[in-house]
């Protein structure tokens, strides 16, 4: 995260009720996270993978490179994976040999079984102030796009490039917004040219947390508030966010793009900060994403684009503790390394809500414990798991046959190593493979009338070892 400067009830309960499906229906639309790995106390990328698709409704996910490990891991969950090229690679990326090899390498093998959809050339490339990766960018993303094309996979994978918003020279009033000078005709009109041809989105990181004072910090939560207002539009700003996003829209406008599609690549708010720092701790952070969350997915959009929803990835999933720089950047995270919510903001799932307490900040956290990486001994397993999309009812009848046959379920009963998370698909998960280990491991122990499927990616986790 490269922050950069930036200025400054229903009225009856069936109301409620309908508006709240309508709400996680969008959340699971539009909302992904984004999962970082600066840290050496995470979980294994399975592990986190089957956290995702069976205790949280949150269905897309942006990884901060391509480690085949973790893009594996999401294999049959359906979850939408965005993928990045590295800054440092950018300038190879313009030969169209080493684009053809990089997709050879990190993406072929693992498409479609893992729903990779879109590919970043680096993040926040132009805040890097490095003119031979700014200049490449651009001719990467194309070479790269060229790359797809010959695999026939530029209408399933996306490519763009995520901004800072430094990418402005001016931002308030919203309506001012403008690129910086340089960068507009040189860089950003070529690139936004190749995202309309392709009709890819245009990305930015926009963090009201990096541009509030104490007076906005309302405004900046998205809080009751006097609001903000433009003199040029005569519209009025309740949230920074919006002011934000508008003054990006009003610098693609200004240089001839008005029709592209704007995703939020990142945005949050830390649970925990330095003593001097106002507004920051586990409440405002749930505040935060909460409102985030509820305002993305409305479809009121802003000012300047209304009636519009925004594709947003939330920073991040867990708190990464070898981050540098100030206490806050270790601590955007909504999960603990050990899965425990840092605070509730409405993306679990209600199986999930009963295994997983809330800390309160009254209430001192608990240590979380370091979950072991799988080791190499698993080298050349597999291992049996429900496709995914398989039928509950499906699944609840393979417990039943293989539980039924005499094999030792007991690890999936109340107490057991694998009880938790208490769910039919993480239970049929253990159910299925202990019967897959137990006749032989051939393809067809895993069938399971077609909602079984054999994978090389250890699901164990903790205490729970398949």
């Amino acid at each position: 995260m490269n922050k950069s400067l930036f200025p400054t009830f229903f009225s009856s309960l069936l109301l409620a009720l309908a508006a709240s499906t309508l709400l996680l229906q969008g959340v699971e639309a539009t909302v992904g996270i984004n999962y970082g790995t600066v840290a050496n106390d995470l979980p294994p990328p399975a592990r986190v993978a089957h956290f995702l698709l069976e205790s949280t409704i949150i269905n897309r996910v942006r990884l901060f490179d391509a480690d085949p490990s973790i893009i594996q891991a999401f294999a049959h969950t359906g979850i939408a994976v965005t993928v990045t090229v590295p800054n440092d690679q950018i300038p190879r990326l313009t030969k169209l040999g080493f684009a053809q090899q990089w997709l050879t390498t990190y993406i072929k093998p693992y498409t479609p079984a893992t729903n990779i959809v879109r590919i970043l050339v680096g993040n926040e490339v132009l805040s890097t102030a490095n003119k031979f990766l700014i200049a490449s960018l651009v001719p990467a993303m194309q070479t790269l796009h060229t790359a797809l094309v010959g695999e026939s996979l530029d209408r399933r994978i996306q490519v763009s490039t995520p901004h800072s918003l430094g990418i402005l020279s001016t931002s308030s009033p919203p309506s001012t917004g403008k690129f910086r000078q340089g960068y507009d005709i040189h860089v950003l009109k070529p690139l936004l040219s190749f995202l309309q041809a392709t009709n890819y989105p245009f990305m930015i990181n926009p963090y009201p947390f990096f541009g509030y004072t104490a007076e906005t910090l309302d405004y900046a939560l998205f809080r009751p508030n006097s609001g903000v207002f433009d003199e040029n539009t005569k519209l009025l700003y309740t949230n920074m966010l919006d002011g934000q996003l508008d003054a990006v829209f009003a610098a693609m406008k200004l240089i001839g793009f008005s029709d592209i599609e704007i995703v939020i690549a990142e945005t949050g708010w830390p649970s925990k900060g330095d003593s001097a720092q106002i507004g920051v701790d586990p409440n405002n952070a749930a505040e935060y994403n909460r409102n985030l969350i509820r305002h993305v997915t409305s479809g009121a959009g802003t000012p300047l684009m209304p009636n519009r929803t925004f594709e947003t990835y939330i920073f991040a999933l867990f708190n990464e503790n070898l981050k540098q720089g100030p206490t806050c950047e270790r601590n955007f995270g909504l999960f603990r390394p050990d899965m425990m919510p840092v605070y509730d903001i409405g993306i679990l799932r209600s199986t999930a809500r009963s295994t997983f307490p809330y800390p309160t900040p009254s209430t001192p956290e608990a240590a979380a414990p370091v979950n072991p990486a799988p080791t190499a001994a698993g080298a050349g397993k597999r291992w049996c798991l429900p496709k995914s999309g398989a039928d509950v009812e499906d699944l609840q009848r393979n417990i039943d046959y293989v539980c039924g046959l005499g094999l030792d379920c007991g690890a999936i009963q109340q107490g057991g190593e694998c009880f938790l998370p208490n769910t039919v698909r993480a239970h049929a998960a253990f159910a299925m493979n202990l019967y897959y280990q137990a006749t032989g491991r051939d393809d067809y122990d895993c069938d399971f009338k077609q909602t079984g499927a054999v994978t090389n990616v250890d699901p164990s986790y903790g205490k729970c070892k398949y």
